[in-house]
């Protein structure tokens, strides 16, 4: 995957297909691995309308179509999130379930650096406790 200066991420890792992938293989993980149960305690029972929320935000962060916004209205990530307890722990193992989500789509080069370093900030902001 190339990631020059014109290209947003979203272009870079494939479109909505691809970004609709990493949604879900996000919280396959979540689901699955055992290494990230706090945060799937965090979460309903089904994960569909989680994934769908996911695939929409992510789009428009990526730089794609501006699904969330059109549909839901301003994400306000923290006051979305203000509800549940997010902390170093949380934070962590929401950064190693994108991490897996990432390796499983191959995503690697500067366009992986770059999204490390973005979801990073987000995921520190996100802290609140």
């Amino acid at each position: 995957m190339s990631f020059g200066p014109d290209d947003t991420p979203y272009d870079a890792i494939g479109g909505e297909e691809r970004v609709r992938r990493l949604a879900d293989r996000f919280y396959d993980h979540m689901d699955l691995d055992d290494a990230f149960k706090i945060i799937r305690e965090l979460h309903p029972d089904d994960l569909g309308e989680s994934r769908e929320k996911f695939f929409e935000f992510l789009s428009g962060w990526l730089g794609g179509p501006p699904l969330y916004m059109q549909r839901r209205g301003h994400p306000r990530l923290r006051m979305r999130h203000a509800p549940f307890p997010i902390g170093d722990v949380e934070r962590d193992q929401w950064l190693a379930c994108m991490a897996a989500a990432l390796d499983d789509l191959e995503v690697a080069g500067e366009l992986r650096s770059f999204l490390d370093a973005r979801f990073q900030q987000v995921a520190d902001f996100m802290r609140n406790r």
